[in-house]
């Protein structure tokens, strides 16, 4: 398949690779474009951010969770000829597993795709002289020549244009443009990342003046020449197992009713994993535990993802007639999945930075509190004891990113981190129940999608026979 596409990367975290990514989406978007974005690695705000902002289509792309032809896969699944992606890296541009492994890396998925890059260099502090050894060093380290053009962030446009003839003399890269330092067209970040799309005032706007900046300071048509030199994407067809877990539907019985939390609070989720209980055989049905009183209505299953409960920990609280209702219905054995900011909200208290705690549903004995530090980052593959919602033996890839901690962690799996081999207890699992820090990547392992959509059709199945 022949699709426009270009990366946007950096050496480092910081560099303006989301400012950059952004203002040109819009730019793109401004001049009627099909364009799409992806994000590199796990990372669930900033795709949110392109489609709640923007208004342009966009999910992940990651090595480790989906390995080169799956990744492959889902660059192309939905892109038609006429569009243009753009995929946003991750930390620094070689930076991957464990700091030690291609794997995972901008880099890694940009050689997988084919995909050229744009390097984005943050020079704010650093003059001609130095700003050339630095990218001289990641031009060398580029093995596959996949670094098509630069563009130098937080400069002057004085400095740019003694800097930018240096470089290209020098070095033999074309120097695209360049963004200014203004402080007021930055986006927000807090400890997992940007800000909610919702939380910034006027953010439309200001998305327009940084578009407008950007076209006015950067080669818009140089990065689509880039783009459309982009080699021919080689697709191999998915797998007979895929094919049988995406096709195969619920069995022997209905399809049963997932509750799947969705609000400010709750909204960190793979498109991937929802799409797959769906294809297994579930139908979804999102509910809000901020704002409704109870689940919905004829619910087998409870999803409760990730996000920012903390934030919302009053509201949460205040809530009563959820909290009761999520209370009752995993006392009466309704399947529940929750991961990390959906697992804080399970316990008996939340207690946030400011040192106030606030009761929360209360399924889980103890309470979370933060640490003011990063407890847990990065890859895993987890195993579960039990052999409830994976068979003994087999391992699902998931990731770890909170700065909150728990009295009770679980025992129910193990972790383990995919370079070093270290693991780690976590996970409260039992027959009918998944709650943990841990965010899970279905299609990694669809057996656990699928162990999870058959458990709700036996808790539907005894609904209706009245055992329950």
């Amino acid at each position: 398949m022949r699709l426009r596409r270009v990366m946007i990367a950096a050496p480092k975290s910081g560099s303006g690779k989301t400012t950059i990514t952004c203002a040109l989406l819009k730019v793109l978007q401004d001049r009627g474009e099909k364009a799409l974005s992806y994000k590199c690695g796990p990372d669930y705000i900033d795709p949110m951010f392109h489609e709640k902002a923007i208004g342009i289509p966009s999910g992940n792309l990651d090595t480790f969770f989906t390995g080169e032809d799956e990744t492959r896969r889902i660059l192309t699944g939905n892109a038609k000829e006429e569009n243009i992606a753009v995929i946003e890296g991750v930390m620094g541009l070689f930076d991957g597993l464990g700091g030690s492994r291609e794997e995972g890396s901008s880099y890694h998925l940009a050689k997988v795709t084919k995909t050229p890059i744009i390097l984005v260099i943050d020079v704010k502090g650093m003059g001609g002289r130095s700003i050339i050894p630095l990218l001289a060093g990641f031009l060398f380290y580029d093995k596959e020549q996949m670094i098509k053009g630069v563009l130098l962030n937080r400069i002057s446009e004085g400095c740019y244009k003694t800097v930018k003839p240096m470089i290209e003399e020098e070095l033999q890269i074309s120097v695209l443009g360049f963004f200014p330092d203004v402080e007021d067209l930055c986006i927000e970040s807090r400890y997992l990342g940007l800000v909610m799309p919702y939380e910034l005032d006027g953010i439309k706007k200001k998305l327009q003046k940084m578009a407008e900046k950007l076209e006015n300071t950067i080669s818009v048509s140089a990065i689509m020449e880039i783009a459309e030199r982009a080699e021919e994407l080689e697709v191999e067809e998915e797998g007979r197992e895929g094919k049988t877990f995406a096709e195969e539907k619920a069995r022997p019985i209905g399809r049963p009713v997932i509750a799947v939390a969705k609000d400010e609070a709750f909204c960190f989720y793979y498109g991937e994993n929802l799409l797959l209980l769906e294809k297994i055989g579930a139908e979804i049905k999102y509910f809000s535990p901020i704002w409704d009183q109870e689940l919905p209505s004829g619910c087998h299953g409870i999803l409760l993802g990730g996000g920012y409960p903390e934030l919302h920990a009053e509201k949460l609280s205040s809530n009563h007639g959820m909290r009761r209702s999520i209370r009752q219905a995993v006392k009466s054995g309704m399947p529940i999945v929750a991961e990390c900011g959906g697992f804080m909200y399970l316990h008996t208290f939340l207690t946030g930075q400011d040192g106030t705690s606030y009761a929360m549903v209360g399924t889980i004995p103890g309470k979370c509190f933060y640490t003011d530090r990063l407890v847990r980052f990065g890859y895993i593959e987890i195993q579960e004891e039990g052999g409830f919602f994976l068979p003994k033996g087999k391992r699902i890839k998931g990731h770890e990113f909170h700065y909150f901690d728990s009295t009770d962690n679980g025992n129910g799996a193990m972790a383990v981190k995919p370079v070093t081999g270290r693991s780690y207890p976590c996970i409260i699992a039992g027959e009918n129940y998944w709650m943990g820090f841990p965010h899970l990547y279905y299609p990694s392992n669809p057996e656990f999608a699928r162990a999870f959509v058959e458990k709700m059709a036996r808790y539907k199945s005894m609904l209706e026979e009245g055992r329950i």
